[in-house]
């Protein structure tokens, strides 16, 4: 028997979903929420424009489970982020714990109820919780499991790179309040702008070792996963045109206007962040970034961060 779920419990997860040209995938992800262990739980979808039968399902979906789906919305069409953070931002969402989720990933049942005891075991100030996933093929056939972050969470890590893999991704009440504080920012991917945000203003980040979830890699993947060998490339080549620079100075820019009451070396940083433009800019910049000590999860990574920011690379 259904029963009709509420915002006001206070274990209630809103779980987010962006949707777009999702037909061939989003049965399964559907299907595998129902059968969480956790049961308090509600669905957010904003479709992006979908041109196939994406929406038709939800709409099957919604009919056969009215009690599950509280909004339909009509996605900004400005990309996976900004969709996102249209559902997070909207007016009507509660306050409660949020969960993102992929239109095509495969949720194992314990997501929700793992998610939710390490948040409360993390106290009520803000904290996102992420955790690590089984890398698969299309048709769901195990590849790899995600790795390890060596390093942990941290703002001088934020500053460079995200290890908030955002299909992961599950926020306390507290995280939500913050993110919804600042609005919908600009910024070039979601899920670091949450980890930047969080780490910014003094919160906290649960990495766990749990695999959570089935990665689903294929042809259309928004992102895909960091752990592949062309998402490597991907990134260097990204480094080296100045495309990593472009992302951090648009994270940061997000973050100067903001109201956040930041920590001490973030409030730092960006007042003596310099605008981009000249030899003397590079090495401001590296300076800064090396005060802050910000690093990625690899010395050779965060290497070529320094490198690339004396290139003039990171502007």
């Amino acid at each position: 028997m259904s029963r009709v779920l509420s915002a006001t419990s206070p274990m209630h997860v809103q779980i987010l979903m962006g949707t777009y040209n999702g037909e061939r995938w989003i049965g399964a992800q559907l299907d595998s929420l129902l059968c969480q262990t956790h049961q308090d739980w509600s669905l957010w979808v904003s479709d992006d424009g979908s041109q196939d039968s994406t929406r038709e399902i939800l709409a099957d979906f919604t009919a056969r489970h009215p009690d599950r789906v509280v909004r339909f919305l009509e996605g900004p069409r400005q990309g996976s982020a900004a969709n996102y953070l249209h559902l997070l931002c909207y007016p009507d969402l509660q306050a409660s714990y949020v969960a993102l989720a992929d239109q095509d990933d495969v949720w194992l049942p314990n997501k929700l109820e793992r998610a939710l005891g390490k948040l409360q075991a993390a106290g009520p100030d803000p904290c996102v919780w992420a955790a690590r996933y089984m890398l698969c093929d299309a048709d769901l056939t195990p590849l790899k499991t995600s790795g390890g972050q060596r390093l942990g969470p941290s703002f001088s890590n934020a500053l460079v790179q995200n290890v908030l893999s955002g299909h992961t991704l599950t926020l306390n009440p507290a995280a939500v309040a913050l993110l919804r504080s600042v609005g919908k920012v600009p910024v070039p991917h979601h899920d670091w702008w949450i980890y930047l945000a969080i780490m910014a203003a003094q919160g906290q980040a649960i990495l766990d070792n749990e695999v959570v979830l089935l990665y689903r890699q294929h042809s259309t993947n928004t992102v895909g996963a960091r752990q592949m060998r062309h998402a490597r490339l991907k990134r260097f080549i990204g480094l080296m045109r100045g495309q990593l620079g472009e992302w951090i100075d648009q994270n940061l820019s997000a973050l100067v206007g903001s109201s956040l009451e930041l920590q001490p070396d973030a409030k730092a940083l960006l007042q003596a962040w310099p605008k981009a433009g000249s030899l003397s800019c590079n090495l401001r910049r590296a300076r800064l970034l090396y005060r802050c000590g910000a690093h990625r999860q690899s010395r050779a990574e965060t290497a070529l961060i320094y490198l690339a920011a004396l290139a003039g690379r990171m502007s």
